[in-house]
């Protein structure tokens, strides 16, 4: 086969064209420290990396849900202390209040702080965590307590007992809220009933009651009430606890999913870039041996040939 100067020619420059091509896919992995830099690179390294990434999304997200879901048990756990120190001084004012020797006087002090704290924990009811109401149920635009209904009464209160869940996990949902309608109901029904308990002391009923009413006994109850209340607000607090370990494992299990996954992501993607500066300058080496072997093929001219 007869050989001419053009084909030559086009040899070399076609085989130039695919030198510089190699150089500059090798000077962009260098550059962005990326295998790949489009899916035609190598489909099969850009299948596994949206793979890799759409699971490390997950996790970021996964993360993201467990930080709001510490943040409200965290919230409801330190408000259900307040209520609890609340019903702790309560319990402390009935201890008082049933010793016989008060007077009038001292018992009004005691109902007014009984007032107080029947409003501090209103208030306490309808804490929020941002712009949500955490002890709303799903109704979590809307306060628990209003001044001027009170709690809620059905049908709407099976709305304020449901359940706010955030996924942590594939398939696995935790509760941020806290159940707590029933317990602030309880609690406001408690302060109700020692408030008639003073308006009986102020105004006895007529005619009196056979046996008297003894203020000791009638004080004693309240503190078992205020006791129940207490022990009801223990086992909230013990499940918030139980949610907020549980809470604390998935983290530290989605902290290894994220280390594994960028892992994972990293060895699919990244350059080597050892390899990958030793391919250049081979490549670069080779680009000029072809240069320099070009430039003694398409050198001579006709001129050359008539000399």
């Amino acid at each position: 086969m007869r050989v001419t100067q053009s084909m030559l020619s086009n040899n070399m420059l076609r085989n130039l064209s695919s030198s510089y091509s190699k150089m500059d896919k090798l000077q962009k992995q260098i550059e962005t420290g990326k295998k790949i830099n489009r899916p035609s690179d190598d489909p099969v390294v850009a299948m596994k990396g949206m793979g890799y990434r759409t699971n490390l999304n997950k996790v970021e997200q996964f993360q993201r849900n467990i930080g709001e879901l510490s943040t409200w048990l965290e919230i409801t756990d330190d408000t259900l202390d307040k209520v609890g120190s609340a019903l702790h001084r309560a319990n402390e004012l009935a201890v008082q209040a049933s010793n016989d020797t008060m007077n009038d006087a001292d018992r009004e002090k005691i109902k007014s702080e009984y007032d107080q704290l029947r409003e501090h924990i209103q208030m306490l009811a309808n804490t929020k965590n941002g712009d949500k109401y955490i002890f709303s149920g799903t109704k979590t635009a809307t306060p628990l307590y209003d001044k001027a209904t009170g709690y809620p009464a059905d049908p709407v209160l099976s709305a304020f007992k449901g359940d706010v869940k955030m996924e942590v996990f594939d398939g696995l949902q935790i509760n941020a809220n806290t159940t707590a309608v029933d317990m602030f109901k309880d609690i406001d029904k408690m302060f109700a009933d020692l408030d008639q308990k003073f308006k009986d002391i102020e105004n006895p009923p007529v005619p009196a009651p056979d046996p008297p009413i003894k203020l000791s006994d009638e004080f004693r109850t309240a503190i078992a009430s205020i006791d129940a209340q207490l022990n009801s607000l223990l086992e909230i607090r013990a499940d918030i606890g139980a949610r907020q370990n549980r809470v604390d494992l998935m983290n530290d299990r989605l902290s290894s999913q994220e280390i594994i996954s960028t892992k994972q992501m990293s060895e699919n993607e990244d350059v080597d870039y050892e390899k990958a500066i030793t391919n250049l300058i081979t490549q670069e080496s080779i680009h000029n041996a072809a240069l320099s072997v070009g430039s003694r093929i398409i050198q001579p001219t006709l001129v050359d040939f008539i000399r």
